[in-house]
C-alpha cells in the first residue's frame, strides 16, 4: 500500500512541534521561577515598549478602559510592524541583502546580550549562584558571539543553530510577558490576523517576501527555524525489498529481461549513459498459453535472478526499462508481467514515464519538504507568550493552551502538505489557545476546582 503524505513528512512535523514544545516549557519555568523577583514579577509596574505606546494599563482602570486602551495598543503595534516588514521588502527587492543581514545579526546579539543578560542576572540573582562579575560577563560575551555564529554562519553544525534560535524566541517571549493581561491577549488576536492578511492576501507583504525569495532562489532574509528532513531507515529498508525488471535487446536481437536490485540499475544506468541511447523495444506475440505457462516462466526468472545479478549490464545494448514489480512472490511477477506484454508498448522506455498519479501527488507533496519545514521566529515567541501569560494564572490553563496550539499547529502542517504553499502559523493556533484559554478560565477551572473541594467523584 502507497504511503501517504502525512506518513512522508511526519518526522519533519516532529521536528517542529518538539522546539516549539521547549521554548514553551522554558518561558513557563520562567515565569514561575522568576515570579518573586524583577523585572519578570507579575506584580511590578509594566514596562514601556513598542506594545504599548498609547496605553500604560493600570489595576484601577476600569474593563471598558481596559479594553479601548488595548485595542489601540495593538493596532500601533500591528501597523509598526506592517511598516517594518514592507521596508523590509523594498531593501530585499533592491538587492541590500548586506546590510540586511548585518541588521539580523545585530538584532540577534542585542537580544542575546541585552534582553538574555537580564534573564541571565535574575537568575542569578534569584537562585542566589555564587559567580563573580568578570566570570558572568565571559559566559555572556561568549554565549551572544557563540549564538550570532551559530545562527548566522555556515559550517556550524545545525543542532547548536536550532538551539540558539529556540534561545532567541525564549529570551523574547520572556519579555513580552511583561506586558499588561489585556493588552496581551488583544495583541495576540491582532497579530494572528495581520499574520493572516500578510501571507495569504494579495500584495500582503510576508506573501512579498516568499515570492521574492522564492524567484530569486535564495533564503529568506528572516530569523526562520529550519526542521531539515531526515531519512528513516525503515523507508530505506522498505524500497531495498522491492526490485527492478530490467529489459533490453542484446546483440543475437532476442528479447531479455532480468531482474535486478536498485543499486543495480543505478549503477549500470550511470555506466551506460554516455555509451548508448536509448531506444524503442518492441515485443512480439508470445501466443496464448495461459496463466501456467506465464507463472512458469517466472519462476525460471526468478530462479536465474542470482546468477544474472554478477553479470553487468552490456553497454551495447540499445535500451533499458524499468518496471517496479514484488519480487516475494512468482505469482505477482507473472501477472504483471503479462499484463505488460499484452500492452504492447512501444517504446517500452515511454512506461516509465507514465507513472501513477497518486505517486505523483506524494511525491510532489513532499517535495516541498526536501529543505525542512520552516517555522518563523514571530511564531515561537507569540506561542509562548501566550502559554506564559496562562501561566500567570494557573497550570490547568497552560496543559489547555498547550494542547490548542500543538492542535493548531498540527492543523497547519497538514494544510501545508495539501495547499503545497507558504501559510500563517499563527491563526489558528493563537484562535484556539485564546478560545481554550477563557473556555477552561470560566468553565472548567471552576468546575474541577468546585468538585475537587467537595469531594465529588465524577
Amino acid at each position: 500500500m502507497e504511503s501517504s503524505i502525512l506518513e512522508s513528512i511526519g518526522v519533519e512535523i516532529i521536528g517542529v512541534m518538539s522546539p516549539v514544545s521547549i521554548c514553551m516549557l522554558l518561558v513557563v519555568l520562567l515565569v514561575y521561577a522568576l515570579s518573586p523577583s524583577n523585572p519578570f514579577s507579575a506584580s511590578a509596574p509594566p514596562i514601556r515598549t513598542a506594545a504599548n505606546l498609547v496605553y500604560l494599563e493600570s489595576p484601577s482602570d476600569s474593563a471598558s478602559q481596559k479594553l479601548e486602551g488595548a485595542l489601540l495598543n495593538a493596532l500601533v503595534f500591528v501597523v509598526l510592524i506592517a511598516i517594518v516588514t514592507f521596508l523590509l521588502v523594498l531593501l530585499y527587492y533592491y538587492n541590500f541583502t548586506n546590510f540586511l543581514k548585518n541588521y539580523m545579526r545585530f538584532s540577534a546579539f542585542f537580544v542575546l546580550g541585552t534582553m538574555g543578560g537580564s534573564i541571565f542576572l535574575s537568575i542569578i540573582q534569584h537562585f542566589s549562584i555564587p559567580i563573580d562579575s568578570i566570570t558572568c560577563f565571559l559566559l555572556l560575551f561568549n554565549f551572544t558571539v557563540v549564538g550570532v555564529l551559530s545562527v548566522f554562519s555556515g559550517g556550524i553544525p545545525i543542532f547548536l543553530r536550532q538551539a540558539y534560535m529556540v534561545c532567541l524566541g525564549i529570551i523574547v517571549a520572556a519579555w513580552f510577558t511583561k506586558l499588561p493581561e489585556w493588552t496581551t491577549w488583544v495583541l495576540l488576536v491582532a497579530l494572528a490576523v495581520y499574520d493572516l492578511v500578510a501571507v495569504l492576501a494579495p500584495g500582503g507583504p510576508l506573501k512579498l517576501l516568499v515570492e521574492l525569495a522564492s524567484s530569486r532562489d535564495e533564503e529568506l532574509p528572516a530569523l526562520v527555524y529550519e526542521a531539515r528532513p531526515t531519512v528513516s531507515r525503515n523507508t530505506q529498508r522498505r524500497g531495498s525489498g522491492l526490485e527492478l525488471l530490467v529489459a533490453g535487446v542484446s546483440d543475437s536481437g532476442s528479447v531479455e529481461l532480468q531482474a535486478v536490485t536498485r543499486d543495480n540499475v543505478n549503477r549500470n544506468e550511470n555506466e551506460s549513459r554516455g555509451n548508448s541511447e536509448y531506444s524503442a523495444v518492441e515485443f512480439g506475440s508470445f501466443g496464448s498459453e495461459g496463466h501456467d505457462s506465464n507463472r512458469d516462466e517466472g519462476e525460471r526468472l526468478l530462479s536465474e535472478e542470482n546468477a544474472r545479478d554478477r553479470q553487468s549490464l552490456s553497454s551495447d545494448s540499445s535500451g533499458y526499462s524499468t518496471v517496479i514489480v514484488q519480487s516475494d512472490r512468482a505469482t505477482q511477477f507473472s501477472s504483471g508481467a503479462s499484463e505488460i506484454i499484452n500492452e504492447e508498448m512501444s517504446p517500452l522506455v515511454e512506461m516509465t514515464g507514465l507513472g501513477n498519479e497518486r505517486e505523483q501527488l506524494r511525491r510532489d507533496g513532499s517535495e516541498m519538504f526536501s529543505k525542512g519545514i520552516k517555522l518563523g521566529l514571530g511564531d515561537f515567541v507569540f506561542y509562548s507568550v501566550l502559554v506564559g501569560r496562562a501561566a500567570m494564572y494557573d497550570l490547568m490553563t497552560v496543559y489547555a493552551c498547550y494542547l490548542a496550539i500543538i492542535s493548531g499547529l498540527g492543523c497547519t502542517l497538514i494544510l501545508l502538505s495539501v495547499c503545497h504553499r507558504a501559510l500563517p502559523a499563527l491563526p489558528i493556533s493563537i484562535t484556539l489557545g485564546v478560545v481554550f484559554y477563557f473556555l477552561t478560565r470560566l468553565l472548567m477551572e471552576p468546575f474541577v476546582v468546585g468538585t475537587a473541594t467537595n469531594l465529588v467523584m465524577f
